[in-house]
């Protein structure tokens, strides 16, 4: 067989396993280890155990429990409730006030928990109540929380960015700095979008007789500022030259627990055996997903389907655009049936070469492969931020959810043209504060 046979048989096999709800890493471990020993004889198992290891040998690699710790310890803690609450009670005048209350919750939590189903159950499990109660209709009150979620992985400290940056070589710290910039952009585009429904509708989406004093706006903010300072410490560190991305980790989450202990009294052992478990799991569940893909990649190779997928790339004479818009579909596609980690890491590093090669800049790419990664995250048929969304408020059916996100899906879509006419949205912000990716 050719490697491009190879390619399409591997493909294949993939799908099906992955689509029987096989574990990914499991999944793309069997389909490596099978097609090595097919091909290249039982001999080829005695790199194995060393592939496998060299996935997760990285000192960068450090930071991702560090930060999922730092997430899982807020996402067990009301700081979600309080986020949203301080937010409502300053914006609750104004026009779809509620709707924008939620979004701007969901990037503050995106940013401190790093996840998008975190951010999803944290902010929903009151949000949507509330939102409902207040006469916001179904499908914009589920809708808004669903694509608020998918901030997680775009606003730093992100998780998917860490695993990019490890995948292809790249600077971690620069990553976080070119998805500032796009996240703020998307946050704002949401809320536009909320502002111009209520608008158009005449919808208030606020209770108009409640009335919050300067007390009560202010009372609540000792609980939500010291967790701010956390993010904009940690961006400080990290861009001040002061702490390598896996220190700012570390010292991220021990403030975090200390905060969550001090300030919603979570000091309980089974409650503090219960973060670290889950984000023990977590981490675990991630550097499994990248010491498979590891060996994933090294099969690839060894059988010559990445070389044969690169050149033909290549070789093809079309515009750079064109180029993209490929490489686009394909990313879009690809996401609505695999989570943003197991992409980034099977996708990556065979499309980062060929992106660089035709003039694109690697940052830039990785949030445009975020953004695509994000519409993954609400649109079916894996849809994962859907499916919790509809766990929190199983009296509202999937298709609701669904026709609700749609617009958000569009402004994702909206937001992946501006980046490709305006590049300098991801890139001036590192660019100004690192210097020319170049020169590092």
């Amino acid at each position: 067989m050719t490697p491009p046979e190879i390619g399409l048989l591997i493909g294949l096999v993939t799908i099906v396993l992955l689509g029987t709800g096989m574990p990914i890493a499991f999944g793309l471990g069997f389909v490596a280890v099978a097609f090595m020993v097919g091909f290249e004889g039982l001999d080829s198992l005695t790199v194995l155990a060393e592939t496998f290891f060299s996935g997760i040998n990285s000192f960068a690699l450090i930071s991702l429990p560090m930060f999922i710790l730092m997430g899982a310890a807020v996402a067990s803690s009301p700081a979600g409730r309080d986020l949203y609450l301080a937010l409502d009670r300053w914006l609750h005048r104004m026009p779809g006030g509620i709707v924008v209350a939620n979004l701007g919750a969901c990037s503050i939590f995106a940013a401190l928990s790093g996840s998008s189903p975190a951010t999803c159950a944290a902010i929903g499990k009151m949000g949507i109540p509330e939102m409902r109660k207040r006469g916001v209709p179904d499908d914009l009150a589920t809708g808004s929380i669903a694509a608020g979620g998918t901030l997680g992985i775009l606003i730093p400290p992100s998780i998917t960015m860490i695993v990019y940056g490890v995948a292809t070589e790249t600077s971690i710290g620069r990553l976080f700095l070119a998805g500032v910039v796009p996240g703020l952009m998307m946050t704002v585009l949401f809320i536009g979008w909320t502002l111009f429904v209520a608008w158009r509708r005449g919808w208030h989406f606020s209770d108009i007789t409640q009335r919050y004093s300067l007390r009560d706006k202010l009372v609540i903010l000792p609980k939500v500022l010291p967790f701010l300072a956390i993010i904009l410490g940690i961006l400080y560190v990290l861009y001040g030259g002061v702490a390598t991305p896996s220190e700012a980790a570390g010292v991220g989450a021990v403030f975090c627990l200390v905060l969550v202990v001090a300030i919603y009294r979570l000091w309980q052992p089974g409650r503090m055996w219960n973060i670290f478990r889950d984000s023990t799991r977590e981490s675990v569940m991630i550097m499994m997903i990248i010491a498979a893909s590891e060996l994933f990649s090294y099969m690839m190779s060894s059988l010559y389907v990445t070389q044969e997928i690169a050149q033909g790339i290549a070789a093809l004479d079309i515009n750079r655009w064109l180029l993209m818009a490929l490489i686009n579909l394909f990313l879009l596609v690809a996401g609505m049936f695999l989570p943003p980690v197991a992409i980034i890491l099977m996708s990556a590093p065979i499309l980062l070469p060929i992106v660089t090669q035709v003039g694109f800049d690697p940052y830039w790419f990785a949030v445009i492969l975020t953004l695509n990664m994000e519409i993954g995250l609400i649109t079916p048929p894996v849809g994962l931020n859907l499916f919790v969304i509809n766990g929190i408020t199983p009296d509202i059916r999937l298709p609701v959810i669904l026709r609700g996100a749609l617009p958000f899906v569009m402004l994702l879509l909206l937001g992946i043209v501006l980046l490709c006419f305006f590049p300098e949205i991801a890139t001036a912000l590192p660019d100004a504060l690192m210097g020319p990716a170049e020169s590092q």
